[in-house]
């Protein structure tokens, strides 16, 4: 019995090694990630260049690396990071205006939070203000 969980904890201590590791990895391949969605924003990602974006951007999805923030999203202050308050008549709830910065997660671990400017609605003080 007492190996029995003894193995059990050095598979569970290797499992959460190896999970670190690659969170370590993938955070050092973020800047590289961030700079290949610019380049694709400015349609400059051509040829041989284009092919090892690609490349890359399949390797760190097969490692489950998910990004976060898209315009539109509710404001989760626990994957968002806001940089700007605007107020928008175009939403109900703090939401997403605009990415500023991707934000990427591994499995249930935030691994950078999304850099965003957050759409707050106007609120009925305000409306009765500039009457």
């Amino acid at each position: 019995a007492e190996y029995a969980n003894y193995r059990k904890r050095v598979d569970r201590d290797r499992e959460l090694t190896k999970d670190l590791a690659i969170a370590s990895v993938l955070e050092q391949l973020l800047p590289l990630l961030d700079d290949i969605d610019r380049a694709r924003e400015h349609e400059e990602l051509t040829g041989g260049f284009a092919a090892v974006a690609d490349n890359l951007t399949k390797v760190v999805e097969r490692f489950n690396l998910i990004p976060v923030g898209a315009v539109g999203d509710e404001f989760d202050p626990s994957e968002h990071e806001a940089l700007q308050m605007i107020e928008s008549e175009n939403f109900t709830v703090p939401s997403v205006a605009t990415v500023l910065r991707k934000g990427y997660r591994r499995g249930d671990k935030l691994i950078r939070p999304a850099q965003v400017v957050v759409a707050e609605p106007i609120t009925a003080e305000v409306t009765a203000e500039e009457n």
